[in-house]
């Protein structure tokens, strides 16, 4: 019996439906008789359909918890050209948030709630209790593997593991547009007229703010805030801010990776250090 076969059989006894990686880390191809869903089989649905082909060829609808086709002559030959052993993890009533460099750690560490983690080969995956939709690509390098996907087993990993929070399950609700809003800011006394500053002293503030925010390669997060706290500090007070200027810094900010909501609280966090 092979190394990955005896992990796979282990996990399943906890709960875990697993399946073979071939090289390249990822599922099997589907058997002659399965070639282009000829059984009947659907590998990208959620119910793989009537398929009573016995090999691991329908990707992550293969992922099983039965010992006795796990252990079966269908599954034999997948095993012993198994290069990793991957689980389902919506399957198992899981989420796995996968972050794939340091900075998109980082990220998560100052985001996200504590939940177990488990090193990766550059970065780490964060398991949370609870089911949820996946998607790729929800912020840079981070993706979202639940139900209809799969996870490569990189070992129980270390913490205890919490609940799946709704900062989560909101990573791949899609931003709107942002919504131009009023800029309440307090009026200097004297009515508030800009005493110093020109329409074109505004317009060329909000411009470069817009290019030091697209041209952030790394920490946008902190470059955004920096940006926010700048634009503040100069044209906050005078009420020469407007809707549409607001706006402009916003889709700068989403066009880099930032949600709408991390905007907000930019933009909220500047103005409570400005004491507006």
């Amino acid at each position: 019996m092979s190394e990955h076969l005896r992990t796979a059989l282990r996990l399943a006894n906890y709960g875990l439906p697993v399946l073979p990686l071939r090289k390249g880390k990822v599922p099997f191809g589907n058997c002659p008789a399965c070639a282009k869903n000829a059984c009947g089989g659907r590998p990208n649905m959620k119910n793989p359909g009537p398929c009573t082909c016995p090999a691991p060829c329908h990707a992550w609808a293969a992922a099983t918890t039965d010992l006795t086709t796990l252990t079966g002559p269908g599954w034999a030959s997948a095993w012993t050209q198994a290069q990793a052993v991957a689980y389902h993890p919506g399957g198992a009533g899981l989420t796995v948030v996968d972050l794939d460099d340091a900075e998109a750690v980082t990220w998560a560490r100052r985001t996200l709630p504590a939940t177990r983690t488990v090193a990766t080969t550059r970065g780490e995956h964060w398991i949370y209790r609870g089911a949820m939709q996946s998607a790729n690509a929800v912020r840079d390098d981070v993706d979202i593997k639940s139900t209809m996907t799969y996870a490569r087993w990189l070992g129980r990993g270390a913490g205890s593991m919490t609940a799946l929070p709704d900062v989560v399950r909101a990573l791949i609700v899609k931003a709107p547009a942002p919504v131009a809003r009023a800029v309440a800011v307090p009026v200097p006394v004297g009515g508030g007229e800009c005493r110093h500053r020109t329409p074109t002293y505004l317009a060329r503030g909000i411009a470069m703010a817009e290019q030091r925010i697209s041209e952030a390669s790394s920490a946008v997060h902190t470059t955004v805030y920096r940006t926010f706290l700048a634009v503040l500090s100069t044209h906050g007070r005078c009420g020469c801010l407007t809707d549409a200027h607001m706006a402009r810094l916003f889709a700068a900010a989403q066009a880099k990776g930032e949600t709408v909501r991390h905007c907000t609280d930019a933009w909220t966090n500047a103005r409570t250090a400005l004491g507006m």
